[in-house]
């Protein structure tokens, strides 16, 4: 696949949007109506980095949240 980080293996994940339409009844209205559902899709934010991986330098694909938590050493 593309879009998958090669160390923590997020991919892109699916999930949904509900519409919804009419004031909440703690705020005085008659409660919220559901008028939709949407299929959609959450990507992770993959970068391709220079990496040293087993002492050679090689270009990986790393989410960002394993770059900021150090999983990766960066070539000098």
């Amino acid at each position: 696949m593309a879009r998958v980080c090669e160390y923590c293996g997020k991919g892109t994940a699916v999930g949904g949007i509900i519409a919804r339409r009419g004031l909440p009844k703690k705020s005085g209205g008659i409660g919220l109506r559901i008028t939709g559902r949407t299929k959609r899709t959450f990507k992770p934010n993959i970068q391709r980095v220079r990496a040293v991986v087993d002492g050679k330098v090689t270009r990986v694909k790393i989410c960002t949240r394993c770059m900021k938590s150090g999983k990766i050493k960066k070539p000098a």
